[in-house]
């Protein structure tokens, strides 16, 4: 059963990913033609494409996106109780679980982004499609950072502090949650 609850966990969460990272591009008003960009439409079109035609967005906000997210992470969890232990509960409560799976779920797409903006920032130096793009979707986070403490001797740090703040409000949810966090 834990094969199957990893493989469950593991797809919903990472189309979740998926679909906040198809919002948070369209939001940020990146290239659409960058090849990343391209992918992220392409695998999420098949179930958004008939969704948009019922569900229009709102303002910049891909609203059918989001709500196909929310979606997910309110089933994700009885799904998971109904694998593990073969009962499965629905209620009002799952509808505040599955926003607060979609706000974590954010939280690991901010964490995953700067770490790899930070990395990549070692390596091309800015020169690619992927580096834009990174910098398209990271800099609304980094830049308010950056005027409070700004670099110092070469070095920027508002990567590092995007990070602590996001570790601090994983503990957050440990604290407050605690079992349950670790479901979502």
């Amino acid at each position: 059963m834990l094969t199957l609850t990893f493989l469950v966990k593991t797809l919903i969460d990472l189309y979740v990913i998926v679909l906040l990272l198809r919002i948070w591009m369209q939001w940020a008003r990146t290239d659409f033609y960058n090849p990343f960009s391209q992918f992220v439409v392409k695998i999420t079109q098949p179930v958004i494409g008939p969704l948009r035609r019922i569900i229009p967005p709102l303002g910049p906000i891909d609203s059918a996106s989001l709500l196909l997210a929310f979606l997910l992470c309110t089933l994700k969890f009885p799904l998971l109780l109904l694998i593990q232990s073969g009962g499965i509960y629905i209620g009002l409560s799952n509808l505040l679980i599955g926003l607060i799976g979609l706000v974590k779920a954010a939280g690991y797409l901010v964490f995953w982004l700067v770490i790899i903006r930070s990395l990549m920032s070692w390596v091309s130096q800015g020169r690619g499609p992927m580096d834009f793009l990174l910098l398209q979707l990271t800099e609304p986070l980094m830049s308010p950072i950056r005027r409070i403490l700004p670099a110092m001797g070469g070095i920027d740090f508002s990567a590092m502090v995007v990070i602590l703040i996001l570790y601090m409000l994983n503990y957050l949810g440990m604290d407050l949650l605690g079992a349950l966090w670790f479901q979502l």
